[in-house]
């Protein structure tokens, strides 16, 4: 085969594979698929509760102890609440659908959530651990 009908058979796949490359992006994602968008909104939301579990066990730590009892864990809760609602406003601003679509951000208005519930309670252990201190 010489060169310019290797060009054309390659040019003619790759014609027709661009519109059937768009067909397949246009398809709906099934609710079991992970995507991109649901695995970083995944993520962000596991932090998101991990700094909630740790925020509140600061929290009730500082209220047993007199002085800084939990003051490492809600440094902790603030950042990982702060990582987790950064992600999930990343996921919600690539998003380019809906719910369903597969961008993940359903999960990513969880974040937006998750996140700062973890960095109040971060912030209310660091304020009582300063005022008892």
């Amino acid at each position: 085969m010489s060169v310019p009908h290797l060009q054309a058979a390659l040019l003619g796949i790759l014609g027709h594979a661009a519109p059937a490359a768009a067909h397949v992006l246009a398809q709906p994602v099934s609710a079991y698929t992970l995507t991109a968008g649901r695995l970083w909104s995944a993520v962000a939301a596991l932090l998101g509760l991990a700094g909630i579990v740790i925020g509140g066990l600061a929290l009730a730590r500082s209220v047993r102890r007199v002085g800084n009892g939990g003051r490492r864990g809600a440094i902790v809760a603030l950042a990982v609440g702060l990582v987790g609602a950064v992600i999930g406003g990343l996921v919600v601003a690539a998003a380019d659908g809906g719910p369903g679509t597969g961008y993940g951000i359903v999960g990513g208005y969880v974040d937006l959530v998750v996140g700062p519930i973890a960095m109040v309670l971060g912030g209310l252990t660091l304020a009582r651990s300063r005022r008892t201190a």
